[in-house]
C-alpha cells in the first residue's frame, strides 16, 4: 500500500486541512531548530487522512491523531521527549470506539479510554463514560518508544487500518486549506493552565460574571492582616493533607511581614425563601502582596517534583486539599505553625496560645504564629477539595509583587459599559 506523506506547519482539526505546506526540506529544518510542524499521512481515494503526527521538539511533545473513513479521530496520542534525547515518553492518550457511522466525533456518550501516565511508573486508566478507574499496568515498552529520526517515523497506525505489510512512502504536497493567517482552531503544542486576567478581581468597578450569576462587581479588596515571613520562603500549601516533605509549594520572597487580602464581588439574586432580591458579596481570590508595583504577568507556581515537559492541556500543579483549606504561611517554621493550628482547631485546646480563631465572615479562618521565630500561618477557605493552583505576579521588570490564589477558578471577564474590554 502507498501512503502519502505531507508536511506544513499547521494542522485545523476542524476542517481537517493544513495550513501552509512544506517542502520535505523545509520541514527538515523545522523539526532541527525545534519548531514547530506538521506530517500528513494519506492513501488515494480516501477523504481522511491516516494519522497526522504534531511535532514541536521545542515544547518536548510530538502528537498522533489517527482517524476513521468518517474523518473522526479515533485516537490521540500525546508523546514527550523527556532526559533521554533517544526515547519519547507515552504521556497521555484517548482512544474513542465509536458503535456506528452515525455517532458524532468526541460524542460524550462514546465508549472511550484514558490512559494518563507518569514517568516514575505511575498511570491511571480510565472508561469512560462508565467512570471506571483502575491503575495503569503497562510494560516499560508500553510506555516508552524509540525516537524515530527525521523521515523515518513509521506508520504507527498501520494496525489500525488493517495493514498487513509495511507501507510505501511518498512524499506528496498537500493541499493549503484557505491560505491566510492560521485558523484559530488550528493545532498548537499542549499548555498548561493559563491565569487568566488575574489583576481585573482587584480592580474596584470590574464586571465579571461566574456562569452562574450573569453580571458580578468587583468592590475594594478586603484587608485581612498581615503574614510575617521570617525565613523569606513562603508556604502556600493545604492544611489536611500529608505534609511528610514539608508545604506543597515555596516561593522565595524578601523577608517581611505582608499584606493580605481577598478579592470580593457583589451582585444581586433572588432569594426564594424571602422572595426578594438580595444583595450580597462574596470572595474571589486571596492574595500576599509583596509590592504596590501593578503585576504586567502571571506564572503558575510549581512544587518541587512538578515538571512543565509533561504537562498536557490545562493541567495544574498546585496545592492539595481534602478540607477546603489552604494558607499562607513562613516555610522556615510551617511545622510548629501547622502543628498549632491542629492543635487549635482539631483537637480544641484551650487558651492556646500562638493560635487564634478570626472567623468574622472573611474568607480567613484561622491564624498561628510561632514565638520563637516570629513566623506566621494564615488560612484561608476554598470553596471545595482538590487541587488550587498559586499564581506568581510579576511587574514589568520580572520583580515578584503578588501571589494569588483563586479560590473557585478564574470568572470571566466582561466588557466595560462603553463596549470596550476592560484593561488587561
Amino acid at each position: 500500500m502507498v501512503v502519502e506523506v505531507g508536511y506544513a506547519q499547521g494542522w485545523d482539526p476542524e476542517s481537517r486541512a493544513v495550513w501552509r505546506t512544506l517542502s520535505v526540506g523545509e520541514a527538515r529544518e523545522r523539526d532541527a531548530a525545534g519548531l514547530p510542524y506538521v506530517v500528513v499521512y494519506r492513501t488515494a481515494g480516501r477523504h481522511s487522512p491516516l494519522e497526522v503526527r504534531l511535532v514541536s521538539w521545542r515544547d518536548h511533545h510530538v502528537g498522533l491523531w489517527v482517524y476513521d473513513d468518517m474523518g473522526r479521530r479515533t485516537y490521540d496520542l500525546d508523546l514527550r521527549l523527556l532526559d533521554d534525547p533517544a526515547r519519547l515518553f507515552h504521556r497521555y492518550s484517548v482512544a474513542w470506539n465509536y458503535p456506528d457511522q452515525e455517532t458524532a466525533e468526541f460524542d460524550p456518550k462514546c465508549p472511550r479510554v484514558i490512559l494518563d501516565l507518569f514517568p516514575d511508573g505511575r498511570g491511571r486508566r480510565r472508561e469512560e463514560p462508565r467512570g471506571y478507574a483502575t491503575s495503569a499496568d503497562l510494560r516499560e515498552d508500553q510506555r516508552w518508544m524509540d525516537r524515530p529520526a527525521f523521515g523515518e517515523w513509521p506508520l504507527l497506525s498501520a494496525r489500525v487500518h488493517g495493514f498487513t505489510e509495511p507501507p510505501v512512502f511518498e512524499a506528496a504536497e498537500v493541499a493549503d486549506g484557505d491560505g491566510g493567517e492560521a485558523p484559530a482552531s488550528c493545532w498548537r503544542p499542549p499548555r498548561p493552565a493559563q491565569p487568566g486576567r488575574i489583576g481585573e478581581l482587584f480592580r474596584p468597578g470590574v464586571r465579571v460574571t461566574d456562569g452562574y450569576h450573569p453580571e458580578q462587581t468587583v468592590v475594594e479588596p478586603r484587608r485581612v492582616g498581615t503574614v510575617h515571613v521570617p525565613s523569606g520562603l513562603l508556604a502556600i500549601s493545604g492544611l489536611f493533607t500529608h505534609h511528610e516533605n514539608g508545604p506543597h509549594i515555596t516561593v522565595p520572597i524578601p523577608p517581611g511581614e505582608y499584606v493580605l487580602d481577598e478579592a470580593r464581588v457583589a451582585y444581586s439574586y433572588h432569594c426564594e425563601w424571602r422572595d426578594a432580591e438580595v444583595e450580597t458579596t462574596d470572595p474571589t481570590a486571596v492574595r500576599l502582596l509583596l509590592s504596590e508595583t501593578p503585576a504586567a504577568s502571571w506564572e503558575m507556581a510549581l512544587g518541587a517534583d512538578d515538571d512543565l515537559r509533561i504537562f498536557i492541556e490545562k493541567q495544574i500543579a498546585g496545592f492539595d486539599t481534602d478540607g477546603a483549606t489552604g494558607c499562607f504561611a513562613d516555610a522556615g517554621s510551617f511545622e510548629s505553625l501547622l502543628s498549632l493550628f491542629e492543635r487549635g482547631l482539631i483537637d480544641g485546646e484551650p487558651d492556646l496560645h500562638g493560635y487564634e480563631d478570626l472567623t468574622d465572615g472573611s474568607m480567613f479562618i484561622h491564624r498561628t504564629w510561632d514565638t520563637a521565630t516570629g513566623g506566621e500561618l494564615m488560612a484561608f477557605a476554598t470553596t471545595g477539595d482538590g487541587t488550587y493552583p498559586v499564581w506568581l505576579g510579576r511587574s514589568e521588570a520580572g520583580e515578584l509583587v503578588s501571589v494569588v490564589v483563586l479560590i473557585e477558578g478564574m470568572p470571566q471577564v466582561l466588557p466595560e459599559r462603553d463596549g470596550a474590554p476592560a484593561d488587561l
